[in-house]
């Protein structure tokens, strides 16, 4: 199985430090940067998959320079083989169809000049635009079959199948039993949870964590970057120029409180005691 996994930096909410241009977009390179938390799951998918039935897995992003260290991290979960950056000044400020558009350029490309591709994954949404629109705005511009919702599944490679169970309509309560052929995208759900009941399966996922880690130690040398240009997209149509998507306004992102009330007290005159007995139901609760 080949696999491959898109996956998004998205603003570090809780450094407090998000920076927004004159016209209220993001600037991404001057944002502290994590790896989107939904992206999890498809990763932990990816990995399932190669250790079950084998293959290669390739993390893809689409952002600044800086994002690398976001692919890097995706390799140290998902156990990647190398990772693909797509990365130009004319890809900034893209909305979801631009980036999609970019992605499906990244993919075909891929295709083109590296190998056939049988699953892409992608996360249920981003922490930042939470539209859930990347992952099946791409998979519409590849033309391919594509399960969203995911929370559990496995392949026939002989039949060229994935045979997956998903939330219907998001309600965890009803899960229905879908396939789909080969090459098709996934969209996990963040209650996907891999399994590794097999011994084999297991020493795999060890032994495939021994690899890696000494990959991700050295990620430079297993990332390629393209830009527009070696992507052959023509710059009206990715972008700012390219997206659709209008921000009326940008809602401030409130920072923590700098300082809060304490009471100073003086353990030289007993004043500590009383805390102490205070505190000590929490603290048993705590040993619990």
């Amino acid at each position: 199985m080949r696999s491959i996994v898109l996956t998004k930096g998205v603003p570090d909410f809780s450094e407090g430090a998000v920076s927004f241009d004159e016209d209220g977009h993001l600037e991404r390179g001057k944002t502290p940067t994590v790896m989107n938390p939904n992206d999890e799951f498809a990763l932990q998918a990816a990995l399932q998959t190669k250790v079950r039935h084998g293959g290669h897995v390739t993390g893809m992003s689409m952002g600044p320079p800086g994002y690398a260290e976001v692919l890097q991290g995706a390799m140290e979960t998902v156990y990647a083989d190398d990772t693909y950056l797509l990365s130009d000044r004319e890809l900034a400020a893209s909305d979801t169809w631009a980036t999609a558009i970019t992605l499906s350029a990244g993919l075909e490309k891929y295709q083109e000049e590296i190998a056939d591709v049988d699953l892409v994954f992608a996360g249920f949404k981003t922490a930042d635009g939470e539209t859930g629109q990347t992952g099946p705005q791409t998979c519409w511009a590849m033309d391919w079959p594509i399960v969203t919702h995911v929370i559990a599944l496995d392949i026939d490679p002989d039949e060229r199948m994935l045979r997956a169970k998903r939330l219907v309509e998001g309600d965890i309560d009803e899960v229905e039993t879908v396939e789909a052929p080969l090459p098709c995208f996934v969209v996990t759900d963040p209650e996907f949870e891999p399994t590794y009941r097999k011994a084999s399966h297991r020493l795999t996922h060890k032994e495939l964590r021994a690899e890696t880690q000494q990959r991700a130690a050295n990620h430079d040398d297993y990332l390629t970057m393209w830009d527009h240009t070696d992507l052959n997209l023509d710059p009206d149509y990715i972008g700012l120029d390219g997206s659709p998507t209008i921000v009326s306004s940008v809602d401030p992102i409130p920072k923590a409180p700098s300082e809060r009330e304490a009471t100073m007290i003086d353990p030289a005159e007993d004043e500590i005691a009383p805390v102490l007995e205070e505190l000590q139901p929490h603290a048993a609760e705590a040993g619990d």
